[in-house]
This record gives C-alpha cells, sequence and structure tokens, in this order.
C-alpha cells in the first residue's frame, strides 16, 4: 500500500511542476535549431538483442543523418518500468524519448507529464496512420505520442475441428449469430468452442464483446458506461457460453486453455501475431477468421508508441526524434525484426509474403487498445471481479454489471 500511496503523490507532485515550468516552451524550432543530445529509454522487443541492436544503430543513423543531434539508445527491462520511468523523471534524470503502452499514456497525460506533439506533425503525414492506432496516443484532444507498433487479436479455428461439425473452414462465423450457432454445433460433437481466459486481461475477455455490441466501458468525461444496454449484452454473451458449457469450467479463473487446443478438442482461441509460433508448433491446421461483429466490428490490439516527457531537456529534439522512428521507413525495420504490425499504412508491405501477418494487419483498423482512461489499469480488477460472479451463477450479467459501474464510479471518485 505504501509503495501505490508514494507513486500517486509522485505523479500529483511531478504533474504539478512539469506544468508549471513548460507552459511556455517555445515549439517553433527550425530544422538548424535542433541540436544537442537526447536519450531514448527502449525495451527488448525481442529475444535476439543482436537484431535489435543493429536495428537501432540504423534508426539512430538515420536521425543523426538529418539532424545535428546525437541520439543514445538504453534498453530497460519491463518489469518495473512505471517505477523507474516516474523516479527517473522526478529526479530530472530520465530520459528525453521513452516507450509507452495504451494503460500508461493517459496516466501520463493527465498529469501534465507529457510533451503535446500536435504543434510538431504537421508536416507527419498523418493521414498514413491506422486510424485505430492513434486513438491511445491521444488525451483530451490532444496527441501525445506517435506509435509505432499494433495488434489485432481475433479467432483462430482448427479445421480439422471446423469440418468435424460440419462447417466450411473457408466461410468461418463474422457476426455473434453465427458464431453461437457454430459453438453449439462444436458442443454437440464434444467439442469446446472458444478459450475463454478468465484470469487474464480484460483486454482479451470482456472488452472486445463490450465494443462488439455497441458499448464503452468508461469515457474520457468520466461517463461510466459498463452497465447500459448495449455493453450488459456482452456480459449475456459470455454467461451464455458458460451456462452451456461452449467453454471449459475453468474459464473463469483460467490462463489459458493450451491444452485443450493443443489436443484437438477445441474450435477456437483468439490470438494475434505473437500466438503464430505457438499455434504453428502445435502441429494443427488452422485459419484465420475477420474480428467478429454484433453492432460493430472490432477487437483488441495494442499499439506500442514513443512519448516525450515534458522535462526533457531537448524537446524539439526529442520531438522529431518521435517522427523519425514512426516514419514508414523505420517502422518497416523495427516491425521487420519485432514481427508487430506497422502502424503506417504504407509500412505494411512487409508481410506481403506472410500469409497470417498480412492477414491480421488488415485488422488493425478494427482493433481497439482498451480503455484509454488515467482509471483504466485500476477498474480491471474490478471488472473482472463481477464477470467472475457472475460465471458463478451468483449475480445477473445486469447486475454484474451494475456492480462493475459502481465500484468504477467510487475509483474515480477517490
Amino acid at each position: 500500500m505504501k509503495k501505490k500511496i508514494s507513486i500517486l503523490v509522485l505523479f500529483i507532485i511531478l504533474g504539478a511542476v512539469l506544468v508549471a515550468c513548460n507552459s511556455d516552451e517555445d515549439t517553433s524550432a527550425t530544422e538548424e535549431e535542433i541540436s544537442g543530445e537526447i536519450t531514448v529509454w527502449v525495451h527488448p522487443y525481442t529475444s535476439d538483442s543482436n537484431a535489435e541492436e543493429a536495428m537501432w544503430e540504423e534508426i539512430v543513423a538515420s536521425y543523426e543523418e538529418e539532424f545535428d543531434a546525437t541520439v543514445t539508445i538504453e534498453t530497460i527491462p519491463w518489469s518495473n518500468r512505471d517505477q523507474k520511468i516516474l523516479t527517473a523523471l522526478a529526479a530530472n534524470n530520465g530520459p528525453d524519448v521513452f516507450y509507452a503502452i495504451p494503460d500508461q499514456m493517459p496516466q501520463y497525460a493527465d498529469e501534465g507529464m507529457l510533451l503535446e506533439l500536435d504543434p510538431y506533425l504537421e508536416d507527419n503525414e498523418m493521414d498514413d496512420f491506422v486510424d485505430s492506432a492513434l486513438v491511445s496516443t491521444k488525451w483530451q484532444d490532444k496527441t501525445y505520442g506517435l506509435p509505432i507498433l499494433q495488434e489485432a487479436y481475433t479467432f483462430f479455428y482448427n479445421v480439422d475441428v471446423v469440418k468435424a461439425i460440419g462447417k466450411d473452414p473457408e466461410n468461418l462465423p463474422t457476426t455473434w449469430s453465427e458464431f453461437e450457432e457454430w459453438a453449439k454445433a462444436a458442443k454437440e460433437e464434444g467439442y469446446y468452442a472458444y478459450s475463454y481466459q478468465g484470469g487474464g486481461s480484460m483486454n482479451g475477455t470482456l472488452y472486445p464483446f463490450i465494443w462488439q455490441a455497441g458499448g464503452k466501458v468508461i469515457t474520457e468525461d468520466d461517463e461510466v458506461m459498463i452497465n447500459n444496454v448495449e455493453s450488459v449484452k456482452a456480459f449475456e454473451f459470455v454467461n451464455n457460453m458458460y451456462e452451456k458449457n461452449w467453454i471449459p469450467e475453468d474459464s473463469i479463473t483460467a490462463m489459458n486453455h493450451d491444452a485443450i487446443w493443443n489436443a484437438g478438442e477445441m474450435l477456437a482461441v483468439l490470438g494475434s501475431g505473437i500466438s503464430l509460433t505457438n499455434l504453428q508448433e502445435s502441429g494443427l491446421d488452422f485459419v484465420i477468421a475477420p474480428p467478429l461483429k454484433n453492432k460493430e466490428q472490432k477487437t483488441y490490439g495494442t499499439t506500442g508508441m514513443f512519448v516525450v516527457p515534458t522535462n526533457s531537456d531537448n524537446p524539439n529534439a526529442a520531438a522529431e526524434f518521435v517522427k523519425t522512428v514512426t516514419n514508414a521507413e523505420n517502422q518497416r525495420k523495427f516491425n521487420t525484426i519485432t514481427q508487430y504490425i506497422p502502424t503506417r499504412e504504407s509500412a505494411k508491405n512487409i508481410f506481403d509474403d506472410q500469409q497470417y501477418l498480412k492477414q491480421l494487419s488488415e485488422y488493425t483498423q478494427y482493433a481497439l487498445p482498451g480503455v484509454i482512461h488515467p482509471k483504466g489499469r485500476n477498474i480491471m480488477p474490478m471488472i473482472q471481479a463481477e464477470v467472475q460472479t457472475m460465471m458463478e451463477g451468483e449475480k445477473t450479467p445486469q447486475e454484474a454489471a451494475d456492480a462493475a459501474a459502481e465500484a468504477i464510479e467510487a475509483e474515480i471518485a477517490k
């Protein structure tokens, strides 16, 4: 508890200091005025450190050829990254650019910790970015980051199971009703329909169904919508799957159903590009379907971005580096190595000869990066607990949604 309180206090104090110190910052530097040094914090995105080092050398060289500035790349571990970043920034000893994910950005931006990038983006070909990739870079209509990678989660179907239940692997479900028809057929033939990993993130369980139903969890203006008519349909959809045994009995708390899938006893699993290696190693023949649709066609897919802290000693050079690292050429370099999907449409051609990644790259247009809100990370366990209570039969879908809404409202009020 002490650790959580100290970080919150750090947010508030640092935010106030940064806003006061940077309110009159000049963002009109010309290319000739961009000089000096910047430090960029990145993470290990693959297990091949040598390939990543070479990649960063190329990306940095492309920047330093254009600007009279020197870039130092520092790789920091994923563990405890929040605390490391906050501590460094509070000590005015942090990076000039760092990598952020969707549930970090709104927390930092809301506390005034991030530099607004809009004044720098007039010449940045913003129309080339996938619209959905920009969702997680904005807070209160201001841009605080530029995206470099994206994912799109969707259903992977076991071809043998599809055929066993009398369905066509070339004509996969695209709507809830079609999936329910397939799920029923799978159950009748002794298969589970789907892997619902109730112990995992809401991004991979309930949230996609909420978005597909046309619902939302919470808005930027703190309007709680998880218990409205549309969102409750997602609770009902999950509850229906569990009551009809279309998903395994341990789905309430399960973290994965790899053993069931690998045994050929499951119709579909939710996956993305990072799932491909495991799926291919399973030896099973599979096909990938477009994200499902009820009222809307949506899915989950994280977005990785680069941001600039407001206490950077060299904000103009830092902002230009963010633009450079996320341009089409460097996105091709970065995502060829990492095998994530570029966020620029013009860079997606790196996967033209890779069947599955090419298909998944077409689905990022439907991918939302989670709940973009400063409280997005905090409210997830509250929602998860209510969904689990519902699946245990102790609450109706509406009651679970109402209880989740009440918990979210209490968290916002803190």
